[in-house]
């Protein structure tokens, strides 16, 4: 049968597109097909990724009719009062068909797991449905409302796009899409999850915080959830490097800085092993790496140094001095596609960050296609960011109380040397929810539980941005593989499941990589719940898990 979202039907929505896949596996039910309809009878046979865009055309993205499941997508267009745009349409432009079933072997409930974006969004990656599909779910993704991510030039003159890019359209894609499953199965989904990292990361916060009944289960990796301040972390590092002709940080010395580090604070965990259990105890001052004389392979002009200790502080208000956002953690800034992608290419001006925080207050902010960083008043403008753009882009609310009362279960993950968004940032996000919590209470919750009851942060040595970098980085965090799915301890989507199914809470993590003096050996290390940390027992192979144990900070 045909199904038509009708306009009464429809909440408040502006112009987005989604991606629904209702799952199946391609080897049990070869023979289950979708089709969308769309404006003109020629384009009646959609294939498994039907997708439109937000513009005037209707249009699908054709694929092999026999691939698994269903896939529908569309930017419904509703009545002006409706969905927040100028242009009026009083017809959706996709129907969704709910799909013929091949006989036998077909499960009648499916559970629902929609993907996040990462930066700025603006595609849907149906990459990242794979896994999600191997696990038997239903599966969706946004590109949040808008057509390409390379900055945020879309926002300017639209601040409803910028409300379907903070939190509107991965929200209204959770309401179709539990809709197009309760057609297709004629039943809502037994479970929803959400995993996302980065961007991702923060629209899994902002789904706990402002919707916090739309899924049980939540992954948030590497949340850039503070976004109006740590993009004014990227213009600040932008301008400790670029400050002088002789400030920028040339790649070649980030293994001399890298080195320095170590040789001060890989033993504080008890072991030398090429990782820092935690960084914010180490104490490296730049400022022994200065040349003596002039400029050589091992060591840094003043300016360097100089712009090395802003970023390892943070910015700062100058007229206060309030700390803004915290700095980068010390300890892996030779680590490929760490510092050298992020903060201090060889070309200092095409830093992936600079590119991110230009873009925030030159088309979000300010929205003014001429602004650019060196306008910025770290004192005024970032306080008319946070007025401005903060309360849309922000996931900073620490009242879970709400999705603590649904029932939901929340695990957040970070790697130490995340280039792109600093860890100690998940930390502050993570204490100040603890605070408000155990402050306020909840007629829902008796009992005052803890954060921890319903909410577990796991930060990871040496690990890159969402994944990648060096040490025990691999936890089911890249969507795993068949050897560990179904392990809880070494995959941590299933660790989630395990805890919103059968209440069984993780108590660590089994994290997998390559040993950092020796890639040829493997290692695995316990990835352990905040604030607990990794200790070695004292004896054994420091590459093996067995010989570590989680511990309090304070009986190191």
């Amino acid at each position: 049968m045909w199904s038509r979202p009708e306009v009464g039907e429809r909440s408040q929505r502006a112009d987005k597109s989604f991606v629904a896949h209702t799952g199946g596996d391609p080897v049990q039910q070869p023979r289950r097909v979708c089709a969308a309809r769309v404006r003109e009878p020629a384009e009646r046979e959609a294939a498994v990724y039907a997708h439109h865009r937000g513009d005037e055309r209707a249009g699908t993205r054709r694929a092999g009719a026999r691939r698994s499941g269903c896939a529908v997508g569309g930017s419904r267009r509703g009545p002006r009062a409706l969905r927040g745009s100028r242009r009026h349409s009083s017809k959706p432009r996709l129907e969704h068909q709910v799909c013929p079933l091949a006989a036998g072997g077909v499960r009648l409930e499916r559970p629902y797991r929609q993907e996040g974006n990462g930066g700025w969004a603006g595609a849907i990656n149906t990459a990242s449905f794979a896994e999600p599909l191997r696990r038997g779910y239903a599966v969706a993704g946004t590109d949040n409302g808008h057509e390409g991510g390379g900055g945020a030039d879309w926002a300017i003159g639209h601040p409803e796009k910028l409300i379907d890019f903070g939190y509107r359209a991965v929200h209204e894609t959770a309401v179709q899409s539990k809709a197009l499953i309760r057609a297709f199965y004629g039943r809502d989904p037994e479970r929803s999850y959400f995993n996302g990292c980065s961007d991702g990361g923060r629209e899994a916060l902002m789904e706990a915080q402002r919707f916090p009944e739309d899924f049980n289960g939540i992954l948030a990796g590497a949340p850039a959830n503070n976004w109006s301040r740590l993009f004014t972390a990227f213009v600040w590092n932008e301008r400790a490097l670029l400050a002088t002709p002789d400030s920028a940080i040339p790649p070649a010395k980030l293994p001399v800085i890298q080195r320095a580090v170590m040789a001060a604070c890989d033993g504080l965990d008890g072991v030398a092993d090429g990782l820092i259990e935690n960084p914010r105890a180490c104490r490296f001052d730049p400022s022994v790496l200065v040349c003596q004389g002039a400029d050589a392979a091992d060591c840094l002009p003043g300016a360097q140094a100089d712009a090395l200790q802003k970023i390892y502080e943070g910015p700062r208000n100058p007229r206060t001095q309030e700390l803004l956002f915290v700095g980068q953690p010390p300890g892996t800034e030779a680590v490929p596609g760490s510092w050298g992608t992020w903060i201090t290419p060889a070309n200092p001006a095409s830093a992936i960050q600079f590119a991110f925080g230009n873009s925030y207050y030159g088309a979000a902010v300010f929205e003014d296609p001429n602004w650019n960083f060196r306008m910025l008043d770290f004192d005024r403008d970032v306080r008319v960011g946070d007025e401005k753009a903060g309360p849309v882009l922000n996931a900073t609310s620490p009242d879970l109380r709400s999705f603590r009362a649904s029932g939901g279960k929340l695990i957040q993950y970070h790697g130490w040397g995340d280039a792109a968004i600093p860890a100690p940032s998940s930390i502050d996000y993570y204490e100040t929810v603890r605070a408000f919590l155990s402050k306020y209470p909840d007629a829902r919750t008796p009992g005052a539980l803890p954060a921890e009851d319903f909410y577990r942060l796991f930060l990871v040595p040496g690990m890159a941005h969402c994944g990648g970098g060096s040490g025990a980085n691999s936890f089911g965090n890249g969507g795993g593989g068949a050897a560990t799915r179904n392990d809880p301890a070494r995959d941590i989507f299933t660790a989630l499941e395990r805890w919103v199914e059968q209440g069984v809470a993780p108590e660590r993590l089994i994290g997998t990589g390559r040993a950092t003096d020796d890639p040829s050996k493997p290692l695995t290390r316990p990835l352990c719940p905040y604030p607990q940390v990794s200790q070695y027992r004292g004896s054994g192979d420091v590459n093996d898990a067995a010989n570590f144990a989680c511990v309090a900070p304070s009986s190191k």
